[in-house]
C-alpha cells in the first residue's frame, strides 16, 4: 500500500487542504462504490436504486415521505426508480394500516439478498479502512462527515440510527 498523506499540521483550513479534503471524498466515494455499481449495472440499476435499497433495508416498512426526507429527492425522481425496483421484483410497496394514503416500503427477498450482497462487500471495505486508521480516526470521520451534512441531515441520520 502507498503512503498515507496526511494534512499540513495546523494548516487544516487552507484553500488546498480543503481541495485535498474535497478530493478524497470524491475519489474514495467513487472507489468505495465501484464493486456496488458493477454489481447494479448488471441489472441495469445504478447508485440512486442503491440508496433506495439501502435504507429500505435499513428501516422496512417506511413511509415514502420519510424516505423522501432521508435522501433529499423529489416523489418524481423517486417514483422513477422505485417503479423500476419493484418491476424487476425487488421491493414492494403497501399502504398503511392506519392510513391507506401511506406508501410503506419494503424489500422482496430477492431485494434483501441483493442489497445484503452489496452490503458485505462495502462492510468489509469500510471494516479494512477503519481497522487501518483507528478507532480515534473514525471518530474523528464522523464528526467531519456529520458536519458537513448539516442540521437538517444531521436529524435523518440520528433518526436511522435509532437515536
Amino acid at each position: 500500500m502507498s503512503e498515507i498523506v496526511m494534512p499540513p499540521r495546523d494548516q487544516f483550513l487552507r484553500e488546498e487542504t480543503i481541495r485535498g479534503g474535497m478530493d478524497l471524498l470524491f475519489l474514495s466515494n467513487t472507489r468505495h462504490l465501484r464493486h456496488a455499481d458493477d454489481t447494479l449495472a448488471a441489472l441495469g440499476l445504478g447508485r440512486a436504486h442503491h440508496r433506495i435499497m439501502y435504507f429500505v433495508a435499513r428501516q422496512p416498512g417506511i413511509n415514502v415521505t420519510a424516505l423522501l426526507a432521508i435522501l433529499g429527492i423529489t416523489k418524481q425522481s423517486f417514483g422513477r426508480v422505485a417503479k423500476q425496483l419493484i418491476a424487476k421484483g425487488l421491493m414492494e410497496q403497501h399502504t398503511g394500516d392506519r392510513d391507506r394514503r401511506q406508501r410503506l416500503l419494503k424489500l422482496t427477498p430477492e431485494g434483501e439478498k441483493l442489497e445484503k450482497a452489496i452490503f458485505d462487500n462495502l462492510h468489509d471495505n469500510v471494516a479494512r479502512a477503519y481497522k487501518a486508521a483507528g478507532g480515534e480516526a473514525v471518530a474523528g470521520l464522523w464528526v467531519v462527515l456529520q458536519h458537513l451534512m448539516g442540521e437538517e441531515a444531521r436529524v435523518q441520520f440520528r433518526a436511522v440510527q435509532g437515536l
